[in-house]
């Protein structure tokens, strides 16, 4: 018999909102993968205008819906960009130099 069948780990997942952060730990059992975890979760239930190809990341690393989780692992729900980062450093630093003008 397989040692750790009926083994749980402990892993949180976190989504973050524009104006809220949702935080939810779970037991899960051992072999349980990331996309598993978020279907288990709450998380989509509560907030079903989540895109539902959102990219996913463990720890701040990407990673695919796929990878196995490990004990205390953070789940990460990744929300669509508004901007793109570099245009919007770019509009930033021209509007400091119209203002230093």
């Amino acid at each position: 018999m397989d040692e750790t069948s009926g083994r749980k780990i402990e892993v949180t997942i976190v989504y973050a909102l524009r104006h809220e952060q949702i935080v939810e730990t779970l037991q899960v059992p051992v072999g349980t993968t990331v996309g598993q975890a978020i279907e288990d979760s709450e998380i989509l239930r509560r907030f079903p205008e989540t895109p539902s190809c959102f990219a996913v990341g463990i720890f701040g690393r990407r990673t695919e819906t796929t990878a196995v989780l490990h004990e205390f692992d953070r789940i990460e729900i990744y929300r669509p960009l508004i901007a793109d980062p570099k245009q919007a450093r770019r509009s930033r630093a021209r509007k400091g130099e119209k203002r230093t003008s």
